[in-house]
């Protein structure tokens, strides 16, 4: 998207963009048992080592959660399908931390988060807080990964193991070849074949 300009959709990014529809709609607040919930709320973050900037789908805001007794932030991410044999994405993992430094250099605060799956109706809190350093620090090397190709303007390098089955980006970013036979070779075989036919046939002289 940002080197190339390249951009696709298929049935999954279809499907996302119908669940993203409700907490997509700006300026949507509303109180749901003590909670403040917003949605659509961007976010940034301008310090040197981040210098990030989005748009979360939910924030939940409790001033007075029942169990610590202070204020609860809770950024809820929405996806459209739970991973098979496994709790979470650790891709999906990282976005909601990228959003949580965010989130915490606006709200000051350390806001939590969950990633809300559509299919399974299923919330799953992740590890952000107790994880901190280790997010950190590799969202630190991402970014600067990241920043590292667009200066040079080349794509990044398809990870042997990466998994492209649904990305809707999957034929710009790896499209089909169809190997092709040599022309020397397409031109022996027609000529084979002419051969044959005309060996079917008898020559008479007068």
């Amino acid at each position: 998207m940002e080197i190339d300009r390249a951009w696709s959709e298929n049935y999954f990014v279809t499907k996302a963009n119908i669940i993203h529809k409700r907490v997509h709609t700006p300026n949507n607040g509303r109180m749901i048992r003590n909670k403040k919930i917003y949605t659509s709320v961007p976010v940034y973050n301008d310090m040197p080592q981040y210098r990030l900037y989005g748009v979360l789908d939910s924030i939940e805001i409790n001033e007075n959660d029942n169990v610590s007794k202070k204020r609860r932030v809770c950024i809820v991410e929405y996806k459209p399908t739970m991973p098979k044999g496994k709790l979470f994405r650790e891709d999906d993992l990282m976005q909601v931390f990228a959003q949580k430094i965010c989130a915490d250099y606006v709200f000051e605060c350390d806001c939590i988060g969950e990633i809300y799956y559509a299919d399974a109706k299923k919330r799953i809190k992740l590890p952000l807080t107790e994880n901190y350093s280790e997010y950190d620090s590799q969202l630190k090397k991402i970014l600067e990964e990241m920043r590292g190709y667009l200066r040079k303007g080349e794509d990044p390098k398809i990870n042997a193991n990466q998994k492209c089955g649904g990305c809707s980006m999957r034929d710009l970013c790896m499209p089909k070849v169809v190997k092709k036979s040599s022309v020397r070779l397409e031109i022996e075989t027609i000529e084979r074949m002419e051969n044959e036919k005309t060996s079917e046939y008898c020559i008479c002289d007068k």
